[in-house]
């Protein structure tokens, strides 16, 4: 049930700097539990990059991830600042407010903004 989609975390990104994340949708086959998670690193040049990373990870566990779209997240862990902007080519822009609420559940004492910006 939720124990094994409970395990998998809200949030994985690089402690600093500024980097390519996706918005990422895990879902049972058949089943109505979803839950959405946040992935990005600077190891990422694409932001494919980081769903061929998620994708087969999240499937041995059993789930199929959809990709809802990407963006930057730039993270000043010194300011203890989160800016989440710009888009994915491949997987057009995600809801970055999502990501942004997604965000706080994991750095609760944050400031955490998102905007359309492109840099």
């Amino acid at each position: 049930g939720g124990t094994a989609m409970a395990a998998v975390r809200d949030v994985e990104i690089d402690p600093e700097g500024t980097f390519k994340y996706i918005l990422v949708r895990l879902q049972r086959p058949g089943g109505e539990e979803q839950r959405d998670i946040v992935r990005g690193t600077k190891a990422a040049e694409f932001h494919n990059h980081i769903f061929e990373k998620v994708n087969p990870e999240m499937e041995k566990l059993g789930y199929e991830c959809k990709c809802l779209g990407g963006g930057k997240i730039d993270h000043n862990s010194k300011d203890k600042k989160i800016r989440v902007f710009g888009l994915s080519t491949g997987y057009g822009k995600a809801d970055h407010s999502v990501t942004v609420e997604i965000l706080k559940k994991v750095y609760r004492d944050y400031e955490i903004t998102w905007s359309d910006d492109k840099k």
